[in-house]
């Protein structure tokens, strides 16, 4: 007999230890002989020793397949679970792939993005980088997985079971695994995420990390890309080059264009020609032929010659891009060759300040800075006019900073020129059948973020929208508006 941790004797088990206690010996109330010597005889054939089965039962498998028959129930039973910490190995069903938005952002592809509507919509922002450490490490990629991991349990704490889940934020996870997409962003990054639906967009301005979960996609974060009036041109001048650029508030890049003189050299050539000395003008980069002219008293001076070569470079851009543009035109050149090129040009919108200096080696990315500086004053016209026509209106009712006036009008077509604090977040309801506004001071159930539904609507009924810092609000207010009446 065995004995218990205190060294007291335990009974055996399965036979009396006593005379008048064969009831609770848990056989069957009324047993036969015959059936008595069947189970002992079971018991001896099954069994080695007290409790053990002997060696040759076999023991069947506790995951065993007992759906014979019926196959599909057993895989049922038997699906395996599928979990991100495993996620190489995941290919779901009829996963959609991740699918880039076009960078030439239009007012309808707003709309239609701000339009979308499904129970659960994920917007992503967060800011990226072009080169540097940052892509050497990784940064990115490893942000955004992340900020997905994030939204896995901010979804689970909406009771979503994981087979909603997962297949919702598995192109995410095959984006995140995507090393050549993290090689190749710009300085920011939209992803939006619904059933069925996933499409980001590379943005070339930074944007603030946020994450927003909601029946709709937050899209106020993308208003700069369709108030990109800053364009403007930037032309480089020097004895060996002209190079037009085009710009806007993101960055700039060259303009091809046919037949630009490749430097005073391709347009002011001497010949001895006949025994007579000869300068030709009109090179074969100008594609306007060649002129021949005799030389008189001597070769032009250096003043006479850079003028003639500027005077091609204004032909040819006058010819191939200008003659039907009105976008502001910055010159960056020497000091002496600005005055000429403006006394020479046939173009009408060349801005009265310059870059005065030797840019010819300058990088593309140093020169635009100094250009957009250069520009800033000009391009701010259009923020200090709006601004202006608010403080005018002030006074007669045409204007108002008040969100719980302001969110209404959007809806109404009121709202001639919305301002809004970037960044800013107004939570609450607006009932636009029955006029009814809700606002919240924190995020509730069913709420979303009115400031970005107001510039949708801003955007969608023709309104100016502007996305102005803190400091440059109306009224220290995170909304304000003039009204169209």
């Amino acid at each position: 007999m065995g004995k218990d941790r205190e060294g007291r004797f335990i009974p055996l088990k399965g036979k009396p230890s006593g005379s008048g206690r064969e009831s609770n010996l848990g056989l069957r109330p009324q047993i036969s002989e015959d059936e008595l010597q069947q189970d002992e005889e079971i018991t001896e054939k099954y069994t080695s020793g007290e409790d053990t089965l002997a060696p040759n039962v076999h023991k069947r498998h506790p995951n065993r397949n007992t759906a014979k028959g019926d196959e599909e129930e057993y895989a049922a039973k038997h699906q395996p679970q599928n979990t991100y910490k495993n996620r190489t190995d995941i290919r779901l069903t009829g996963s959609i792939q991740p699918e880039p938005l076009p960078s030439a952002f239009t007012k309808d592809g707003f709309k239609e993005l701000a339009g979308y509507r499904a129970d659960h919509c994920i917007t992503l922002y967060m800011p990226t980088h072009k080169a540097g450490v940052e892509v050497n490490q990784q940064q990115d990629a490893i942000l955004f997985k992340t900020m997905l991991q994030q939204v896995q349990q901010q979804l689970q704490q909406k009771d979503l079971p994981p087979d909603v889940t997962e297949p919702l934020l598995q192109p995410g996870f095959d984006l995140w695994n995507n090393n050549d997409f993290w090689r190749s962003q710009q300085r920011g990054l939209g992803v939006f995420i619904a059933p069925h639906y996933f499409k980001y967009i590379q943005l070339p301005f930074e944007v603030k990390q946020q994450c927003y979960i909601n029946h709709s996609f937050h899209t106020s974060a993308l208003m700069p890309l369709l108030n990109n009036k800053e364009q403007f041109y930037l032309l480089l001048l020097s004895k060996h080059k002209a190079t037009l650029f085009e710009a806007d508030a993101f960055g700039m890049r060259p303009v091809p264009v046919n037949g630009m003189p490749d430097g005073m050299d391709d347009v002011v050539h001497f010949e001895e020609k006949d025994d007579q000395q000869l300068f030709r003008t009109g090179g074969s980069g100008a594609g306007h032929g060649a002129n021949y002219h005799g030389m008189g008293a001597g070769k032009p001076d250096e003043k006479a010659n850079i003028s003639m070569y500027l005077d091609e470079v204004d032909e040819t851009l006058w010819k191939e891009v200008l003659s039907t543009s009105n976008t502001p035109l910055l010159l960056a050149a020497v000091d002496y060759m600005i005055p000429i090129f403006r006394k020479r040009t046939h173009y009408k919108h060349i801005m009265d300040d310059a870059l005065i200096g030797n840019y010819e080696y300058e990088s593309v990315p140093a020169l635009y800075e100094k250009a957009r500086e250069k520009m800033q004053p000009y391009f701010n016209q259009r923020v200090q006019q709006a601004l202006e026509r608010y403080a005018n209106n002030s006074t007669n009712g045409n204007t108002s900073s008040i969100p719980e006036d302001v969110i209404p009008a959007c809806y109404y077509s009121r709202v001639d020129i919305l301002f809004v604090q970037k960044n800013a977040q107004l939570w609450g309801t607006f009932n636009e059948q029955d006029n009814r506004l809700t606002l919240h001071d924190t995020e509730q159930p069913g709420d979303e973020c009115l400031i970005n539904a107001a510039i949708v609507k801003a955007v969608e009924t023709g309104a100016t929208v502007f996305m102005l810092d803190k400091e440059q609000m109306p009224a220290d207010s995170s909304l304000a508006a003039v009204m169209r009446y």
